[in-house]
């Protein structure tokens, strides 16, 4: 295996970046930033072709999806809809001239503002927007379109936006049926389809309603509900629908796929974090990164940061702490800012709104700082195509 084999796919608040890691992942280059210099809330890859894709935008630039099927060489925008820039360039001919500006309508108007996220699954491409939808596309990102059925849930009336607004973030798939899907909304929660997206259903239900009334945080869950701010959602390799959570008030698990769900939230130091991930090979293996509370400065708890590992899916905790910062510690992880490799041992990887990425070889026992001085890191995937 050459360097390149394993790359880490970094989406930042100043574009997308990859990270090449040598056969042993101690040796980490970066390159970039890509995508212009776009906001970029996610970056995937397909480690059989090695294509790439970059989602996101904003009020200036619109939304839209960039693509590079030349591990980061070159790439291609597919723009999605238009921005604040457009208004502009259309306004002003020598503005659009000094950025090279086409004046073509995009394909979904105004219809929303970012892609928040991206999978790959089944030879398809989907998208998570802001305001919250899924898109598809057939031709590797090429051409795109809602998935109607979603948009169409008779609850989306009453979807309600959370602090960072009405967002599809996460998108998880099973590999053995490509007719299967969920997706996380916050804050309108988990659902899921059997086939193909033409249906869908709303999974949020606690398996123990009377969990309900020990909650008293405006985002706890009521109703015998799961809290609907979903913060990230990740499916277990090799086990029946198996499904971890960590949303806005806890950490949570589901055997039926979202069907009914588990509070797993005991012995870690808060019920507030954003990622959660799980073990490729070992469905009762899970990492998440709590933080101090949505109110309290979301940093990690008394400023000394602690990846939290469950060998057992959740019934007992660790703290994984040798290598990471001790003190002085303010730093948040977003919701797709944790990844793992397939490899043996492991790999897991984070990376923070202060600009760090930290890699640990052994499953979380040790970690060291991979790189440092990125802009605000919004999501980190990995692609390994040595596998």
């Amino acid at each position: 295996m050459s360097r390149g084999d394993i790359s880490l796919l970094v989406g930042t608040t100043k574009g997308a970046f990859l990270l090449d890691g040598d056969q042993d992942r101690n040796d980490w280059q970066v390159r970039g930033p890509f995508c212009d210099g776009w906001p970029i809330n996610h970056v995937v890859g397909d480690p059989a072709s090695g294509a790439l894709w970059a989602g996101g935008g904003g009020e200036w630039h619109g939304a839209g999806v960039w693509r590079s099927l030349d591990h980061g060489a070159t790439w291609q925008l597919a723009k999605l809809t238009s921005g604040m820039m457009d208004d502009m360039a259309r306004e002003d001919e020598n503005f659009a001239r000094m950025i090279g500006w086409i004046d073509e309508p995009p394909p979904f108007a105004a219809d929303f503002g970012d892609i928040w996220s991206l999978a790959y699954a089944h030879g398809r491409l989907f998208a998570g927007t802001k305001p919250a939808s899924l898109l598809a596309s057939n031709d590797q990102g090429c051409s795109w379109e809602r998935v109607q059925g979603l948009t169409d849930h008779p609850s989306s009336d009453s979807w309600v936006p959370g602090a960072a607004g009405l967002v599809l973030h996460s998108i998880v798939s099973d590999p053995g049926n490509a007719q299967k899907l969920w997706v996380g909304i916050s804050t309108a929660g988990v659902f899921a389809t059997d086939d193909g997206g033409a249906h869908w259903e709303r999974r949020n239900r606690l398996s123990n309603a009377a969990l309900c009334h020990s909650h008293q945080h405006p985002a706890a869950p009521r109703d015998g509900d799961v809290g609907h701010c979903v913060h990230n959602m990740v499916r277990a390799t090799g086990a029946e629908d198996l499904l971890y959570q960590q949303n806005h008030h806890g950490v949570w698990r589901s055997g039926d796929g979202g069907r009914s769900w588990d509070d797993i939230t005991e012995g870690l130091p808060s019920t507030f974090g954003f990622p959660i991930h799980v073990h490729p090979r070992d469905p009762k293996t899970i990492w998440t990164l709590p933080l101090n509370g949505d109110m309290a400065g979301r940093f990690p708890p008394e400023a000394a940061a602690a990846v939290w590992r469950s060998r057992d899916g959740g019934e007992t905790w660790q703290a994984l702490r040798n290598g990471l910062p001790q003190q002085n510690c303010f730093f948040t992880v977003l919701r797709q800012g944790m990844a793992v490799d397939a490899r043996t041992p492991t790999g897991v990887y984070f990376g923070t709104n202060s600009g760090s990425i930290f890699a640990s070889r052994d499953e979380g026992d040790g970690w060291q700082e991979i790189a440092r001085h990125l802009p605000t890191v919004l999501a980190v995937e990995v692609l390994d195509r040595g596998q």
